[in-house]
């Protein structure tokens, strides 16, 4: 129990993210490269570091999902609970947009369908917080930090039964690099979201 004026305030009834208020983004930017070292020094390709990011990150989803499940409130007073959310669609907007103003205080930049049949969905992010203060050496080329947040997403996802896989691109547009998150969901999933369509 924390205690704030006076009155016993539980984590759980706390509000979930207010941006930069709830921690300083120095702190993250510090403890977020030591994990990439403590990764990097445990792999032997760019591939298996993106991997050990995104199960990094993979867990911390479960326990954001977790944490909304319990509340109820999903940041910012949303009074709809992410568990009653049973269409693909439903639940691409509640990471897009509720997950990730509670994560990083802004939504995505977009969310799109893929190109590629009916599994595939691209959330955009012009500036992920993990890529920030990242300086990405030549011999570790097409790194993407953000396998990380692509891990939250899949964590969220999958603990809510949209199994899905969940990657993280880097797109030169305009000379800026932005993440692309790729998300490709299970053809269970897809087959349950056509049938729940009719």
């Amino acid at each position: 129990m924390l205690q704030h004026n006076d009155k016993s305030v539980s984590t759980l009834d706390k509000t979930i993210g207010k941006g930069k208020d709830v921690v300083s983004l120095s702190a993250f930017a510090y403890l977020y490269a030591e994990l990439v070292n403590y990764h990097q020094s445990r792999v032997l390709s760019i591939g298996d570091l993106e991997t050990e990011l995104q199960n990094s990150g993979y867990g911390v989803g479960l326990r954001v999902l977790e944490l909304y499940s319990f509340r109820g409130d999903a940041a910012g007073g949303n009074k709809r609970k992410f568990m009653k959310e049973v269409r693909v669609i439903g639940a691409l907007k509640f990471v897009a947009e509720t997950l990730w103003k509670g994560l990083f205080g802004k939504a995505a930049d977009s969310l799109e369908k893929g190109v590629d049949g009916d599994q595939e969905y691209m959330i955009h992010e012009a500036t992920p917080v993990t890529n920030h203060f990242v300086s990405v050496p030549t011999h570790l080329g097409s790194l993407n930090c953000a396998s990380y947040i692509a891990g939250i997403v899949k964590g969220v996802l999958d603990g809510s039964g949209f199994a899905c896989e969940v990657t993280a691109h880097s797109v030169d547009e305009g000379g800026a690099n932005k993440t692309v998150f790729l998300l490709k969901f299970s053809e269970d999933v897809i087959a349950r979201d056509k049938m729940l369509e009719r």
